[in-house]
């Protein structure tokens, strides 16, 4: 597999937000997000993430195709509902880059792409002058009726890359799932960990 991973800038990161829209969709439908996305809503959403001068979005290219996406930019930058839960736990947002999404096709899972996200992302993180860095994760209770019998969560692969949960550290993301008729709140846990 010749998977090449870097980050896009200028131009290049605005030709690729209709294929990272379109992984978006793709790998957050499974399980836990479960997310039942439209291109439009995603085009919207990444514009505005990646309005920020300091936004990185890195992609893993199988030749010319878009297979994998990472984004990251200083949690300043961040809407309220990703901000406000720094600010309720008193932790300061000036010195914190903020991991989005990291997408990836299954069939390219295994092989060093996630860390190789992680590795750029706080690659540009410690750039900036982040003394940590935070991303967060849905939280599904175990019983989900649709959680796979072989399904994986990744907390030991976070663990390893050096994050933890933040006791307390929670917040609320809307987005409609398949089988609801409209967005509904669904409960973040944001893990960190100092550069």
């Amino acid at each position: 597999m010749t998977v090449q991973v870097a980050p896009l800038t200028g131009d290049a990161l605005h030709a690729a937000l209709d294929d990272l829209a379109a992984l978006r969709i793709a790998v957050f439908a499974a399980y836990p997000y479960l997310y039942d996305g439209s291109e439009d809503y995603e085009r919207r959403y990444l514009a505005e993430f990646t309005a920020s001068p300091d936004a990185v979005l890195v992609a893993a290219r199988d030749g010319q195709r878009i297979v994998g996406a990472a984004t990251a930019s200083p949690l300043a930058a961040q809407d309220d509902y990703i901000r406000g839960p720094f600010v309720h736990c008193g932790i300061d947002q000036a010195h914190v880059f903020y991991f989005g999404e990291s997408v990836l096709l299954p069939e390219y899972r295994g092989h060093g792409i996630g860390h190789a996200f992680f590795d750029q992302r706080e690659a540009a993180a410690r750039s900036w002058g982040a003394s940590h860095t935070a991303f967060c994760a849905v939280v599904r209770p175990q019983d989900h009726p649709a959680r796979p019998a072989d399904y994986l969560p990744l907390d030991a692969f976070w663990t390893r890359r050096g994050y933890a949960p933040v006791p307390g550290l929670t917040g609320t993301f809307h987005w409609q799932e398949h089988g609801e008729s409209e967005e509904s709140g669904k409960p973040m846990q944001y893990w960190m960990r100092a550069l």
